[in-house]
């Protein structure tokens, strides 16, 4: 993300970091209702398991659940709906042909508000195997041990 000093974070999708390695970022934008905005505001976010399909020449992010609003009425929007991303067609088309390669595949990993609207950062990532897994794991656990003995020493 460019900028991220007028960026307030709603979620980030951590376990997104875990399962999958991270090649490229993009941002885009979610068509809402408004109800969605308020539950959005209100924490009512879960896109543990979502991700990006594409349909049509549009790009749509599905299984991200937005609860209920609390204060909704019959006119509260559906909880599991699929929602719109906003991009521009050659963004679209880039994504595409990425898409196209051998186990690429679009993931959310953050919701953020930006100027007042709701964006997506979408990583273009590809799975881990489980020794990929085991050793970045192993890489933060000797990075923690390099920072406490750093910090042990700069005590004493």
């Amino acid at each position: 993300m460019a900028d991220e000093t007028d960026a307030k974070v709603i979620s980030t999708n951590r376990r997104a970091f875990h399962d999958y390695a991270i090649l490229e970022t993009y941002e885009a934008g979610l068509v809402l209702r408004g109800t969605e905005v308020k539950s959005i505001r209100e924490g009512g976010l879960n896109f543990r398991d979502s991700f990006v399909e594409f349909r049509g020449g549009e790009m749509f992010l599905v299984n991200c659940l937005i609860g209920p609003y609390s204060h909704g009425n019959i006119q509260n929007h559906a909880e599991g709906r699929e929602r719109k991303l906003l991009l521009h067609k050659r963004e679209i088309a880039r994504l595409l042909g990425k898409i196209a390669e051998r186990g690429l595949t679009l993931i959310p990993l953050r919701l953020y508000f930006k100027a007042g609207r709701v964006k997506v950062e979408l990583g273009l990532a590809r799975g881990k195997k489980l020794h990929d897994k085991r050793a970045s794991l192993r890489e933060r656990e000797s990075r923690r041990e390099m920072e406490k003995e750093s910090r042990a020493r700069s005590r004493a």
